[in-house]
């Protein structure tokens, strides 16, 4: 305990983990979830990927805690940089699975003329976009950049730029698919 304060130091809270203390993981869940979620959701767009990114952090400082030296006197940095990897690690496994899902949706084309004619047709819709969804379109859709990054570089919010990528998406599968031409 603090001398001062009486309250359990990170220091000591992850100590008493690294020995296994599973209440002591609990009080550090307590203490740090709420911050880890609201960090998470600038990083990933739905619960469950948010939950799975936090629970994925505590679990890592559970399996961590024994052989983890902080750096300062809090452990919430090393927890936002583990949570970030984990967010991260969720929008790629999203983006894989949207990608495996692709094919179902956009069958492929049978011949190389057929692909261009498509691709055109993609390429006409994104010249047509407002110019903040062409930058969102090529930073998120093209360049890989979450949100988030997204939103700060063109000095968005996450929600704005999860909208407008929403927006585009369903525009550009119209036009793959053909549904306006």
């Amino acid at each position: 305990m603090d001398v001062v304060t009486g309250a359990e130091t990170d220091e000591q809270l992850v100590r008493a983990i690294g020995q296994g203390d599973q209440q002591a993981l609990a009080r550090a869940f307590d203490r740090y979830a709420a911050t880890l979620t609201r960090y998470a959701w600038a990083v990933v767009a739905s619960r469950p990927d948010v939950e799975e990114a936090v629970q994925d952090t505590f679990l890592t400082l559970w399996q961590r805690a024994e052989t983890l030296e902080l750096p300062a006197d809090t452990v919430l940095p090393w927890l936002l940089v583990v949570c970030r990897n984990h967010a991260l690690n969720v929008g790629r496994k999203q983006a894989r699975r949207r990608a495996a899902e692709l094919p179902e949706e956009l069958p492929a084309p049978d011949d190389h003329a057929e692909a261009a004619e498509r691709l055109r047709w993609v390429r006409d819709e994104i010249a047509a976009l407002p110019e903040t969804d062409r930058w969102i379109c090529e930073l998120c859709l093209l360049e890989g950049h979450s949100y988030a990054e997204a939103a700060r570089m063109l000095g968005l919010s996450v929600g704005a730029v999860t909208q407008r990528v929403s927006r585009s998406r369903a525009r550009l599968r119209k036009a793959v698919m053909h549904d306006e031409h």
